[in-house]
């Protein structure tokens, strides 16, 4: 169970509210405290039309929270596309770097992450926030092939970088560069995901598509009105093998993974009796 902090002014759900220091270290405490393993920790945010920030004030929002948690005995992810603050943040206790560009936007990234050797998460991406729904960046040929395809060059391009292959976790990138009808053609597919050989990560907590299935004529349901939705996606994940959820509220999902845990030793006992 990966937990969510933004340290961010804008992120599509939480954005402000974990922006001082203080506060995001004691939100991912209680992150921890509601069932979260790993306290994902991002200073820029990655929704539909974000604009990128610096490096230093990038610098600035992420390091002071990392090293704080790390301190605390929290396993903690820092949430970067740069190489610097990826580097910053684990000489500060990170114990793995989620990319969301799968060393795409930093071409020094895999390097940072080879030599540091710690587990990387190499998410499908194919732009930036400003232009990752244009047209020309949601159009495959199939969704599913096409991401997979895409995912096993980035892997290959960390492996070759040095990163270690059983290091590499994927993530399918919902929302990244996909409509919401894509979105979906993936979950239905996440067996097929998971079959690749990888661990894979799972990020849907509260995202668009899922406000948009459980909208109504005034629009989609607003954000914290979706984590009903987050963990059956959750429970779908977990029958389907994925490693882990990204999640913004730990504790429905974490009670679906034990459901599906429950249920699957039953099933197993079931088998052999």
């Amino acid at each position: 169970m990966m937990g969510v902090v933004n340290v961010t002014p804008d992120s599509f759900s939480d954005g402000g509210l974990w922006a001082d220091p203080a506060t995001a270290v004691a939100h991912g405490l209680d992150l921890v405290a509601r069932g979260a393993d790993l306290v994902d920790v991002g200073g820029e945010s990655t929704r539909p039309g974000a604009e990128r920030i610096d490096a230093a004030e990038e610098l600035r929002r992420v390091v002071p929270v990392v090293r704080a948690l790390a301190d605390a005995g929290v396993a903690v992810s820092v949430d970067t596309m740069r190489s610097e603050v990826a580097e910053r943040s684990l000489e500060a206790g990170a114990a793995l770097v989620n990319d969301v560009s799968g060393g795409r936007a930093d071409p020094r990234m895999t390097a940072v992450v080879a030599a540091a050797e710690v587990p990387f998460v190499v998410m499908h991406w194919r732009a930036h926030s400003t232009e990752m729904l244009a047209a020309d960046h949601t159009r495959y040929d199939d969704v599913v092939a096409d991401v997979l395809t895409e995912l096993t060059a980035g892997v290959d391009a960390a492996v070759d970088a040095g990163v270690s292959a059983d290091r590499i976790v994927v993530d399918p990138g919902l929302g990244f560069s996909k409509t919401g009808a894509q979105n979906w053609q993936i979950l239905a597919a996440l067996p097929v995901v998971t079959a690749q050989g990888f661990p894979v990560l799972v990020a849907a907590s509260r995202k668009r598509f899922l406000g948009e299935l459980l909208g109504d004529d005034d629009g989609p349901r607003p954000t914290g009105a979706r984590e009903d939705a987050t963990a059956a996606v959750t429970t779908a994940a977990a029958l389907a093998g994925a490693w882990a959820v990204r999640v913004h509220e730990p504790r429905p999902s974490a009670d679906a993974v034990r459901v599906v845990a429950r249920l699957q030793a039953a099933s197993s006992r079931g088998a052999h009796e």
